[in-house]
C-alpha cells in the first residue's frame, strides 16, 4: 500500500479551550462524485489520486468553514484549520482543529447528527479538467483552498465523514514522511477559466 501524507506540527497546549481536534474524510480519489459540485457546470467530477497527492501541501493551513444550514460552504465563516492530510486506500483524510470556544454550534450539531451525520467538502482553485466534453470531468491538477463541514447527505461525495475528537486532548500534529507524488498523465489537461472556484 502506498501512502502520501503531510502534516504541520503544533505545540502541545493541555486543555486549550479553543482548540478541539477533528478528523475526517475530505473526499474519495479516482471515484466519481455522487452529484455535480458547484462550479462544475452540472458535471460529476473525479479527482485523480495523482492530482490529490500533488496538491496535499496546499491543504495544510487551510481553513474549514460551515454555513448556518449545514448544507454548503461559507468561506467567510472559518471555524478551524487543517494540519494534516493523507491519501491512502482511495480516501483523502484530513485532521486539524476547530475553534470550539468561538463556534459552540459545532458541538451542538454533532450531538444532533451523530458521527454518521456530518461529512466534508473541499474547495479548489486552478483546477484542470482532462476533457471538458466528457460527461464526468476528470480533475488532473488543482490547488486546495479550504474545506467545509456539512451534512453528509448534502455533500457531492456522500461517503465523506467528519467527527470531533472530544475524548482526545489537543496535541501537536504528528509528523509524517512525505514522498514525491507520481507524474500527471501525459494528456494535456484543460484549465478552467481563471478565477473559477470549484466546491465539492
Amino acid at each position: 500500500m502506498r501512502l502520501e501524507a503531510m502534516a504541520v506540527e503544533f505545540p502541545m497546549v493541555d486543555g486549550h479551550p479553543n482548540r478541539l481536534p477533528f478528523e475526517g474524510v475530505l473526499t474519495l480519489v479516482d471515484v466519481a462524485s455522487d452529484k455535480a459540485p458547484s462550479g462544475a457546470r452540472g458535471h460529476r467530477v473525479i479527482l485523480t489520486k495523482v492530482a490529490a497527492e500533488a496538491a496535499l501541501a496546499s491543504l495544510l493551513g487551510m481553513a474549514v468553514d460551515f454555513n448556518a444550514g449545514w448544507d454548503g460552504h461559507d468561506t467567510r465563516q472559518k471555524c478551524g484549520i487543517i494540519t494534516s492530510a493523507s491519501v491512502s486506500s482511495g480516501l483523502l483524510r484530513v485532521s486539524g482543529y476547530v475553534f470550539a470556544r468561538d463556534f459552540p454550534e459545532l458541538e451542538i450539531q454533532m450531538q444532533k447528527s451523530g458521527d454518521a451525520g456530518l461529512g466534508m467538502s473541499y474547495e479548489l482553485a486552478d483546477a484542470h479538467v482532462a476533457d471538458m466534453r466528457a460527461s464526468v470531468w476528470v480533475l488532473t491538477k488543482a490547488t486546495f483552498t479550504g474545506a467545509a463541514i456539512l451534512l453528509r447527505e448534502k455533500a457531492a461525495y456522500r461517503s465523506t465523514s467528519f467527527r470531533l475528537k472530544t475524548n482526545v486532548a489537543a496535541s501537536c500534529g504528528r509528523r509524517s514522511s512525505v514522498t514525491r507524488a507520481g507524474r500527471i498523465a501525459a494528456t494535456r489537461p484543460v484549465p478552467l477559466a481563471h478565477g473559477t472556484r470549484l466546491t465539492i
